[in-house]
């Protein structure tokens, strides 16, 4: 059995523990280490037990913890060579053992980690799949412009997805944020909508996808209402019942339930 939960997650951090009992990783520590040890103990995880730590890109948001979390704890941290110069300009590394990522994936005892490339700002952004002891595979696909056949072919034949579903595109529109910043949003190196999050949610249960959990909601252009609302209401309208074909959750800034086990 493995254990999964959203730590965190959102424009305000991101975090997400993935563990089988002997072996335990995160996928990016975009909160403060404190945060991170607090939330980990709060589902019986110690903080000195993750063995590794996988990094999508360097924005902040994934990042934060990143320097005293590998201060005060032994484990190694992965992330591809775009990441690594990312990071090392903003001086976060400075106590960390890093190693590069490549196509093989990497190891943690059961569980075998690998990535695939996603469409972001910033300069080698990734997503990971995680496949687990009993066969099972999680997938990790946030931060996403648009979702590439790289990305569909990565995530197809998840048991379990974190997928973003950042902003309900009348919001964005329509808010207070500047042009800019709403045209960086939209593009195909911004995030996803609710719309694109729902049409990707039906090929994932098509597929054999029976959890999906919405993360990465936009503070001011989302509600976890509309989000769960879109992609219930595709899904369903195309025939699929939930309860019987899938279950779907939505990841608040910090999760506040139980791990999800796999």
């Amino acid at each position: 059995m493995a254990k999964f939960c959203p730590l965190f997650s959102g424009s305000s951090g991101n975090s997400t523990y993935i563990g089988n009992g002997k072996d335990s990783i995160l996928i990016d520590l975009g909160v403060s280490a404190r945060a991170v040890e607090k939330a980990l103990f709060d589902i019986g995880v110690d903080a000195d037990a993750i063995n590794a730590v996988f990094v999508t890109h360097e924005h902040i948001d994934h990042f934060k913890g990143i320097k005293v979390f590998s201060k005060k704890h032994k484990c190694k941290f992965y992330m591809t060579q775009g990441t690594y110069e990312g990071l090392e300009e903003k001086e976060c590394l400075d106590y960390a053992d890093v190693e590069i990522i490549d196509e093989k994936g990497t190891q943690i005892g059961d569980m075998l980690i690998q990535n695939f490339p996603t469409s972001h700002d910033t300069l080698e952004p990734c997503g990971y799949t995680v496949n687990i002891a009993n066969g099972r595979k999680i997938s990790i696909a946030t931060d996403l412009g648009i979702v590439t056949k790289e990305v569909t072919d990565a995530i197809k034949g998840s048991d379990l997805v974190l997928l973003e579903s950042n902003h309900d595109i009348n919001m964005l529109q329509n808010g207070g944020y500047t042009y800019a910043l709403k045209r960086r949003i939209l593009g195909v190196k911004g995030h996803l909508s609710n719309d694109t999050c729902a049409e990707t949610a039906r090929m994932l249960v098509e597929n054999g996808t029976t959890r999906l959990i919405l993360g990465h909601l936009s503070r001011d252009n989302n509600t976890p209402e509309i989000a769960y609302a879109t992609t219930h209401d595709l899904l369903q309208n195309a025939g699929m019942d939930e309860g019987s074909d899938y279950l779907i959750r939505v990841a608040k800034p910090q999760w506040d339930e139980k791990a999800i086990i796999l």
